[in-house]
């Protein structure tokens, strides 16, 4: 199972969301550096290592927007140790104004 596919489905057990979209970014930060371990690598835009999520879910309902990244954080914290760089992560409760 993919990177991405892990993501939808564990945002999907957790949070029930009405709309989920999960874009795989990565090309987009090709050339951008990153730390390794002891070294700086440059990275080559493959793979399955920058997402953007988007979410609306009634479990976002009454929580700030910094409850609300801790929480998709927290549930995906296992990707981010396995390799995942970044996450930009768009989550509303229902009846929000969203931008997509």
């Amino acid at each position: 199972m993919s990177r991405q596919n892990r993501i939808e489905t564990a945002l999907t057990e957790k949070f029930e969301p009405e709309r989920l979209v999960v874009i795989n970014e990565s090309h987009l930060h090709a050339g951008h550096h990153h730390s390794g371990s002891d070294h700086h690598e440059t990275f080559d835009g493959t793979g399955e290592t920058h997402f953007r999520i988007r979410i609306v879910s009634p479990a976002f309902t009454g929580l700030s927007r910094i409850q609300r990244h801790r929480a998709v954080n927290e549930l995906l914290k296992a990707e981010l140790d396995g390799g995942l760089h970044a996450m930009a992560i768009e989550a509303s409760a229902p009846g929000e104004p969203t931008r997509w």
